[in-house]
């Protein structure tokens, strides 16, 4: 069962717990889901509106990307587990001989790298939420505009949050070019996501704020 399917009592639980996931990234994934669905909601009780009726089109449209992008958010709640466990669990394979050190090295290079490539891949799912949200700062119905600037600042958090998942792993990856490149990309991700979620807020809070 998809842990977005589970209990959300159980997830709180789990989270907290000694175990291995979900951790950060799935956190992260959540997060980022909750963010974009706050923005189809807004999207939502804006259809059908008079007063935004040159939007219509766009808004229909914004409802579909919206609920798409937060099942894809939503499903990295389990690959950021399923990245992650192998890697957790190869950290304890043996190291007593020169082959075993060996071995236990290839094998950790190649989960270092899937468990980076991961929430790089969530960070670019998140930014395309941050589109979405800000887009929706100016067509949406100002009745409802907070809940874009909650989104925006949930999106935020989710996409800073999946960096770190980044660099934690990059960092101990013995290629330094092939890390060096993941970080590029997850700092280019990070410039460009922050730049929209600042803006966005802005622009909500001085439609809001008395």
């Amino acid at each position: 069962m998809k842990m977005i399917d589970g209990n959300m009592k159980d997830f709180v639980r789990e989270l907290g717990s000694s175990a291995p996931v979900p951790g950060g990234g799935g956190a992260s994934a959540l997060v980022a889901a909750l963010a974009v669905s706050l923005g189809t909601m807004v999207a939502n009780l804006t259809t059908g509106k008079k007063k935004y009726v040159q939007y219509q089109e766009e808004i229909e449209k914004s409802i579909e990307k919206g609920e798409k992008l937060a099942e894809e958010l939503a499903e990295y709640m389990d690959k950021d587990a399923e990245c992650f466990l192998p890697l957790s669990k190869a950290y304890g394979l043996p190291k007593d001989t020169p082959e075993q050190i060996e071995e236990r090295s290839q094998v950790l290079e190649k989960l270092l790298k899937n468990a980076s490539e991961t929430p790089l891949e969530l960070m670019k799912k998140i930014v395309e939420s941050m589109e979405l949200l800000d887009r929706l700062s100016i067509i949406g119905s100002n009745l409802a505009i907070s809940d874009v600037g909650v989104g925006i600042q949930f999106a935020k958090a989710a996409l800073n949050g999946a960096s770190l998942n980044v660099f934690i792993n990059t960092n101990l990856m013995k290629n330094k070019e092939v890390a060096f490149d993941m970080n590029q990309k997850a700092d280019e991700l990070l410039k460009k996501g922050n730049d929209i979620a600042d803006r966005v807020y802005c622009v909500v809070m001085e439609k809001v704020k008395p």
